[in-house]
């Protein structure tokens, strides 16, 4: 394994009920007004909205609404964020959502604390936040596991970019199922997908054999499987909608990749995707994965190999990549670009630009070019 330090400062709170029994006394440690900020008003439908207003107001805050935080959020609502936060003298940011409500929030809070701008700051300069508006997150949608670090991702639509860029990490981090259970099925099984993906982008990088970081790797992939099917037979399974939310927590809050680097490959052609497109993140890289996996599966037949065996329990490195798209068309989620969402029409023209735009990844078992990337999307029309 590689040299590394790891810290992990975020509390979590995980379980039915952990919002009511202990949001109060963490907010007793900040002071008085929060941004409450939040998605496209589906917590006001389902009473989460209410419930955490009420504990609010108990505590003696005064509310800051953020609202119409959308899916893959954009850099412009970052900076509205920001300027909300400087305009009320906001003291904590209370994020309520999945990851794009959580990630917005986590640049917002880095924004407000400096006249430069973010993202010129760590793309152009490199330099990135060492201060922020302290943030706390309460999840109603897994998946990303935005709430377990400082990572997010954002889409700044004027460059036509959607990459990761540093902000805050939570202070403290709820997992309730229970706010979970209104989400429909489709939405937990693309962000379930996105958790196995994660672990797989991890798993898959370069690292030495017999590595502690990749079993506990296989065994979030594992269990992401065995508790998506389990959504498929029912989707009211509140323990397997549980597993999940520790499966995504798990598989983004470090103990993965300690002594490794990662392929994130995917992730990056799903990002620019996402640019162009405005697709949902989970749905894209459930089309890219298998794709990518039969260009890249030779070149580490024995990481591949032991994938499938544990994941799938198929014998062979190719049956793996096979068992994970027919997993894939399993749950019902997208195989084809042209079964996504789309703003725009997606053409061979527009996959260039896509491609031309990709940020590439060293780190992957073998790297791509450009013009493979767009060979693999090609494929996945």
């Amino acid at each position: 394994m590689n040299n590394f330090i790891y810290e992990y400062p975020i509390k979590t709170f995980f379980g039915e009920g952990c919002v009511g029994q202990h949001l109060g006394s963490q907010l007793q440690n900040y002071g008085k007004t929060v941004l409450l900020a939040y998605g496209q008003g589906s917590i006001k439908k389902n009473g989460i909205y209410e419930e955490i207003s009420s504990i609010l107001k108990a505590a003696g805050k005064t509310i800051v609404d953020f609202a119409g935080i959308m899916p893959n959020p954009t850099y412009d609502k970052v900076q509205e964020g920001a300027a909300l936060v400087r305009e009320n003298h906001v003291d904590f940011i209370l994020a309520v959502g999945g990851g794009s409500v959580i990630d917005c929030c986590k640049v917002v809070a880095a924004q407000a604390k400096t006249d430069q701008d973010i993202w010129e700051m760590e793309f152009s300069g490199h330099r990135y936040p060492d201060k922020w508006v302290p943030m706390g997150a309460v999840v109603t949608a897994a998946g990303t596991g935005s709430e377990m670090n400082s990572g997010a991702v954002i889409t700044n639509e004027s460059k036509m970019i959607k990459a990761g860029v540093f902000g805050a990490h939570a202070d403290f981090a709820f997992l309730d199922t229970a706010y979970t259970l209104s989400l429909p099925a489709g939405q937990v099984l693309s962000g379930a997908f996105d958790t196995l993906s994660h672990a797989m982008e991890t798993y898959l990088g370069t690292s030495d054999q017999d590595n502690v970081s990749d079993d506990v790797a296989l065994a979030v992939m594992r269990n992401t499987v065995v508790n998506m099917r389990r959504l498929l037979v029912d989707v009211n399974d509140r323990q397997a909608r549980s597993n999940l939310m520790w499966d995504a927590a798990m598989a983004e809050n470090g103990i993965l990749k300690c002594g490794r680097l990662t392929d994130f490959q995917a992730h990056q052609i799903e990002h620019q995707l996402g640019a162009y497109t405005d697709c949902n993140h989970g749905q894209g890289l459930a089309v890219i994965h298998p794709a990518y996996y039969r260009h890249i599966v030779g070149d580490a037949l024995e990481k591949f190999t032991r994938f499938a065996k544990v994941v799938f329990e198929v014998d062979t490195a190719e049956a793996g990549v096979e068992a994970l798209a027919a997993f894939i068309r399993e749950c019902g989620l997208p195989v084809r670009l042209g079964e996504l969402k789309s703003k725009v029409e997606i053409t061979p023209e527009v996959l260039r630009k896509v491609a031309d735009s990709c940020n590439i990844i060293g780190s992957n078992p073998r790297q791509l070019d450009k013009e493979e990337i767009y060979q693999i999307l090609m494929e996945c029309i």
